[in-house]
């Protein structure tokens, strides 16, 4: 049986109740080695703005980030998960990946979702409603732009002509599509089904990175549905491969509940106090360790071939532990 790969949301938060400097510096580049040390991909979570009642703090900017991580690493990949394209445009995000192969040697990865915040998209000249085409128009536009000389795209949102990015990589970044049932916030656009929209551009990709703000059983029924779709547009559901991503909190505890109990403040910092205490232990990887790894073999035992997994805290210590004792029991 193939062995779990895995991947780590490297700890790129800004906290709004701690002071941006040296210390929050040290403790990022920390878990970028720890990631290089221990075979761990580096993953840098996109969200262009806090999002009161649904997050308790910012992050910092992915593709800058990433840059960061290019320098400091050889041999783990760098990836975003996920960026949001609609924010973006595609002939400028094109240079900006060309460039992270360029001084990653290739190594990077490209997680890319239709993000879900509207606010995010208002600030940026577009509307939510608008973000499954945008993204799709994106990944089109963006793959022509990095493959091929004197590029042109005509899309509904997106448009050029003659464009040449240089210098382009000798292949095209791997694409991971984030997409999943999503347990519903108030006044979010997101519902708690797999749309054929997502699905279709999962198939093409090939690739899925499950959302963690799903119950896991949602998980499950969503790459079943997954396999079912491919099937039924003419691809084969084997090259299909099933990735998820998750925020976890590891306790050095054996109690179930005392592990819980000792990562209820972390996750709260984290999430914020906006969500209730049960809905993120039921989404996210909380508690004992042995219950963390029952819960990502459930997943295995699926068709799980790809795990990412965010500590909460910007500890780097979390990425040891998860080497520790999650990588050694799926490694």
């Amino acid at each position: 049986m193939a062995k779990l790969k895995f991947g780590a949301w490297i700890p790129t938060y800004a906290w709004g109740d701690r002071k941006p400097g040296p210390e929050n510096v040290r403790r990022i580049r920390a878990s970028i080695e720890k990631c290089e040390k221990h075979g761990i991909d580096v993953w840098d979570i996109d969200h262009l703005l806090s999002a009161p009642g649904l997050y308790g703090h910012a992050w910092l900017g992915p593709l800058n980030m990433l840059a960061y991580a290019a320098a400091l690493t050889e041999r783990v990949k760098i990836a975003t998960g996920i960026l949001v394209l609609p924010v973006r445009h595609p002939v400028v995000l094109a240079k900006e990946i060309s460039t992270l192969c360029h001084i990653s040697n290739n190594r990077f990865v490209w997680g890319v979702g239709p993000g879900w915040y509207a606010r995010e998209f208002e600030v940026t000249g577009s509307r939510i409603e608008e973000r499954g085409r945008r993204t799709d128009e994106i990944i089109e536009a963006v793959t022509l732009l990095l493959t091929r000389p004197n590029a042109s795209y005509e899309g509904r949102y997106y448009r050029f002509h003659d464009v040449t990015i240089d210098p382009r990589p000798p292949r095209m970044p791997s694409i991971w599509v984030s997409g999943g049932s999503r347990v519903p916030d108030p006044d979010e656009h997101d519902v708690p089904v797999l749309a054929k929209s997502v699905m279709d551009r999962i198939v093409r990709a090939g690739n899925w990175l499950s959302r963690c703000s799903g119950k896991q059983e949602w998980v499950k029924r969503d790459w079943a549905q997954l396999q079912e779709h491919a099937r039924l547009t003419g691809r084969d559901p084997k090259r299909l491969t099933f990735g998820h991503c998750n925020f976890i909190h590891l306790v050095e505890e054996r109690s179930h509940e005392r592990a819980a109990a000792k990562s209820r403040a972390p996750f709260l910092r984290a999430m914020g106090p906006h969500r209730s205490w049960e809905h993120l232990q039921e989404c996210y990887m909380v508690g004992s360790i042995d219950r963390i790894n029952a819960r990502i073999q459930d997943l295995v035992d699926a068709g799980l071939k790809y795990l990412v997994l965010g500590p909460v805290t910007d500890d780097p210590g979390q990425i040891d532990l998860m080497a520790k004792h999650v990588m050694r029991r799926f490694g």
